[in-house]
């Protein structure tokens, strides 16, 4: 009782000499903080190698060299090594899987990284809320945490612990660290690590993805560069191979 009374004693207090708590930022207002800060300022389109550590039971099992091409919003190709004609491309709401250049598997499947990591950027605000909706995201929801010492707000969840759909945003360079999925699959973390800056806007060098808490994949990106001018047949899954 003590202990509630000098709480209540020093909000008080601050109350008369005009000094007020200070409020926590909504779900809702920390998107539009982002936005305001790097909407027509981020970067077009993005370009990069990537060394690829694929895990089993925490241990490194393989590694592979990728080369990346997005253009944003929506659109991302990844090629596996070296003038193998094997990849994905992603574009809008599908996914193209190629062999041998030529696409064995087309699905209705989402990359939302290239949404939380930049394509958020080129559409109104409104879209961007409505996506976080679809990717199942209660905007209601939102607290503040730290992570690797460093401050963030969490999008969609009312705490570190609860198993919904969350991002993580860091509170300086207002860009996303961390992301949890939950699905039928169960859980899926994904960390964008050692963000470096490239032509104005931010890129993660270092991205760790996880399912059910063991780690699947690395990634660490070499020679960025942003604003290259790209030919968009490239995403285009009827001109692979030709």
């Amino acid at each position: 009782m003590k202990r509630l009374l000098s709480i209540l004693t020093f909000v008080v207090t601050l109350s008369v000499w005009g000094f007020t708590l200070p409020t926590q930022l909504t779900s809702t207002e920390v998107i539009k903080k982002m936005y305001s800060r790097y909407h027509n300022k981020w970067h077009t389109s993005l370009t990069f190698t990537q060394t690829t550590g694929r895990y089993r039971n925490d241990t490194l099992v393989k590694t592979d060299i990728w080369h990346e091409r997005i253009v944003y919003p929506d659109m991302l190709r990844i090629d596996f090594g070296e003038q193998t004609g094997n990849g994905v491309i992603y574009r809008g709401d599908s996914s193209y899987v190629f062999r041998n250049n030529k696409v064995v598997r087309a699905t209705k499947d989402e990359n939302e990284l290239i949404f939380f990591l930049g394509g958020m950027y080129f559409t109104t605000i409104d879209r961007v809320f409505a996506h976080f909706n679809t990717l199942h995201f209660d905007l209601s929801k939102s607290h503040e945490s730290t992570w690797k010492g460093k401050a963030v707000y969490v999008l969609g969840s009312a705490n570190d612990d609860e198993k919904v759909n969350q991002l993580w945003i860091d509170k300086e360079k207002l860009v996303a660290v961390r992301y949890f999925k939950y699905d039928k699959n169960g859980k899926m973390e994904a960390t964008f690590e050692e963000h470096k800056l490239v032509e104005g806007a931010w890129s993660e060098t270092l991205c760790k993805f996880y399912i059910n808490d063991k780690l699947l994949q690395t990634e660490v990106y070499q020679d960025i560069k942003a604003n290259q001018l790209i030919d968009k047949s490239v995403f285009d899954p009827a001109l692979i191979g030709k």
